[in-house]
């Protein structure tokens, strides 16, 4: 099985309003929690308690779409609010990625890493120290995983920051940008990630959750193409709409009737005839 490090903060972590977007169900996705692969569910990167849609469940969902009958692991590791100094070299935050993708790798193949961040340094003038940072830490995760050539995509701050709402102290972004970008384009096997047309949730500073399976959909063609990605994409809203009407698999149907009988949407007596009817084909 492959598997993806999901790092940066929280619009990596995801905080689209779930409600917001059908859910993704797949049983060939699988998300690494209390040392186990588990089938994923939103949120998958439980950082907070407000946790919501991130761009990995798009970005697995369109890699099972490439690899049908093959699993794809997700490794959560981000961290909302957190800023380029907590992500150093020797950082709890570091430490504990790197802890979490070697324990994956004992069953699966690391293949990727998703990083997002820089809107907790888009002020005060850090982005004149965030490059060297920010090289320091992926030499050091490489490093670290033994993975020199491992690819990672770096995806870019939302153009709507410093404006409104908690995202009106991002005003330096544009500089935090113009560093992802350059880093992107000079290292070896790094691949940049446009945030070109999303949208942010009231707040101001968090993608919304249309944009978040936009962002997902952008992330997986650089890595898969293993090119920069500069644009939007003409499949997105298709792909969308495609998925949302996909049809669950037996296993995938089970999951979505434990979980509504879990939180006490149904009686135990529906719960079992839902599963009876799943079972019998129905």
């Amino acid at each position: 099985m492959k598997s993806i490090l999901l790092i940066g903060q929280s619009n990596m972590a995801g905080r689209g309003f779930i409600e917001d977007v059908s859910p993704i169900y797949n049983e060939h996705i699988k998300m690494l929690r209390n040392g186990r692969w588990q089938m994923m569910a939103e949120p998958l990167n439980f950082d907070r308690h407000i946790s919501g849609v991130g761009p990995a469940a798009s970005f697995a969902q369109a890699w099972t779409d490439d690899h049908p009958g093959d699993s794809i692991g997700i490794i959560p590791c981000a961290e909302g609010g957190s800023s380029i100094d907590e992500w150093g070299n020797d950082g709890i935050l570091t430490r504990h990625a790197i802890s979490e993708a070697k324990f994956a790798m004992e069953t699966s193949e690391i293949a990727g890493i998703l990083w997002h961040q820089g809107e907790s340094d888009s002020y005060g003038e850090r982005y004149k120290t965030y490059e060297e940072k920010l090289l320091s830490l992926f030499k050091h995760l490489r490093e670290e995983l033994n993975e020199p050539d491992i690819p990672i995509m770096i995806g870019e701050l939302g153009h709507f920051l410093g404006k409104a709402g908690f995202g009106k102290s991002a005003a330096e972004y544009k500089q935090i940008n113009e560093i992802l970008s350059k880093v992107a384009h000079s290292e070896k096997n790094c691949y940049f990630v446009t945030a070109k047309g999303l949208t942010a949730n009231p707040d101001g500073i968090h993608i919304d959750s249309i944009s978040q399976r936009k962002f997902g959909l952008r992330y997986y063609e650089a890595f898969s193409k293993q090119k920069h990605v500069l644009d939007s994409l003409e499949i997105e809203t298709d792909w969308i709409e495609k998925t949302a009407d996909r049809e669950l698999t037996k296993n995938e149907r089970i999951f979505v009737q434990s979980t509504k009988f879990a939180l006490g949407q149904m009686s135990f007596k529906e719960f079992s005839m839902r599963i009876s009817a799943i079972n019998e084909g129905k």
